[in-house]
C-alpha cells in the first residue's frame, strides 16, 4: 500500500461550453490521478467531473462522488445524475451548495477544469480550506481565470497555486505538493477515516 493515500478532487463545469472543448482534458485528469494510485473524488455530476471519472474509471481507479442528493432514487430520478462510474456515492443531501463543501473538506487536493460559478465556489472554499489548489490553463471558464482572480483578490496561498497546461504534469506536482505537506504523516490531517477505509477495502 502507498504510503500516502491522496483523495484528489477534480472541480470543473456540468454544463457549458467548457465540457465540449475540455473534456478530453478533464479525463485524463481522472486517468492519471488513477494511474498514480490515488482516490478520484468529484461532486457525482455530469459534464467535466465526469469525464474526470471515466478516466479514473477506464484505468480501474478509485472513484468515489458526493451528490447533492439524500438517497440514491433521488439521485437518479430528482438530480438524473450518473451512477455507474463510482465505487462509492455519499448522498449528501446538502443540495449542491452544502454537497460542495463536504466535497472540498474531504479532499486533500482540488484540481480545477473550467468551471463555471459553482467551480468557484469549490475553489475559493479550498483556498479558504488551506487545501493543495491545482489549475488546468488552457480548460477555458474559470480555470483560465484564476490567475487574474488571485491577482486582485486577496486570496489564502495563492503563492502555492499550482498551474499547468498539462493534465498528468499537473497531477504530478499536485502529489508531489501534497507529499511535501504531510512528508511526516501516514495520512493528511484532512482525510476522514471512512474514506481511508474504503481505500484499504479496495486494495486488499
Amino acid at each position: 500500500m502507498k504510503k500516502n493515500q491522496y483523495q484528489i478532487c477534480v472541480s470543473g463545469a456540468a454544463a457549458g461550453e467548457t465540457v465540449e472543448a475540455s473534456h478530453q482534458l478533464a479525463f485524463r485528469l481522472g486517468q492519471a490521478i488513477a494511474k498514480t494510485g490515488h482516490t478520484l473524488l468529484t461532486g457525482a455530476t455530469v459534464g467535466l467531473p465526469h469525464y474526470a471519472a471515466l478516466g479514473a474509471h477506464s484505468e480501474k481507479g478509485l472513484s468515489i462522488g458526493f451528490s447533492p442528493a439524500s438517497s440514491h432514487r433521488e439521485h437518479v430520478k430528482a438530480y438524473r445524475l450518473p451512477t455507474k462510474e463510482f465505487d462509492y456515492i455519499n448522498f449528501t443531501g446538502m443540495a449542491y451548495v452544502g454537497r460542495d463543501v463536504h466535497l472540498v473538506r474531504s479532499s486533500d487536493a482540488v484540481i480545477t477544469v473550467g468551471g463555471r460559478m459553482g467551480s468557484l465556489h469549490e475553489f475559493s472554499t479550498a483556498a479558504e480550506s488551506k487545501k493543495v489548489c491545482g489549475v488546468l490553463l488552457g480548460s477555458g471558464g474559470l480555470a483560465d481565470f484564476i490567475p487574474t482572480l488571485v491577482q486582485n483578490i486577496p486570496t489564502p496561498g495563492a503563492d502555492d497555486i499550482i498551474y499547468d497546461t498539462d493534465p498528468e504534469r499537473l497531477v504530478k506536482q499536485v502529489i508531489a505538493a501534497l507529499d511535501k505537506k504531510y512528508e511526516h504523516d501516514d495520512y493528511g490531517d484532512d482525510v476522514p477515516s471512512d474514506y481511508q477505509t474504503v481505500t484499504k477495502n479496495r486494495q486488499g
